[in-house]
């Protein structure tokens, strides 16, 4: 049974930094693809980054690479997202997810949400002014 476990949110004031880190168990194929999103009420799930974890090809989402990083662990089971500069926008739960490396290594679904059938219950993170 696979369990993606987010843990690191909490609340920061604005110009802060936070560190999530994603654990995954269970996934017994080939080294999958892992990533982060988030969400706000109302509004659709969005990527920020992905990992192919059997090349270590990372994809960032254009605008997100500035502030946010990814790092991925050497046994390949967890991956942390470091964020920087936080501000009010940043407000979100953050989610970890994993599929199989097609969904990183294919710019049309890379950054759909659909597209990753395995989903932490999120972590949520809270910028204040």
């Amino acid at each position: 049974q696979v369990q993606v476990l987010e843990s690191g949110g909490g609340s920061v004031e604005t110009g802060g930094s936070l560190r999530l880190t994603c654990t995954v168990s269970g996934y017994t194929t080939i080294r999958p693809c892992m990533g982060w999103f988030r969400q706000v009420p109302g509004k659709e799930r969005e990527g920020i980054a992905v990992i192919d974890t059997g090349s270590k090809l990372e994809f960032y989402v254009e605008f997100m690479k500035d502030r946010f990083t990814i790092s991925l662990d050497r046994e390949g089971n967890t991956l942390d997202l470091q964020m920087n500069n936080l501000t009010v926008e940043d407000t979100a739960m953050y989610y970890c997810a994993v599929d199989g490396r097609r969904v990183c290594l294919n710019g049309s679904i890379r950054w759909t949400s659909s597209a990753y059938y395995y989903w932490g219950q999120g972590t949520q993170v809270t910028v204040s002014s």
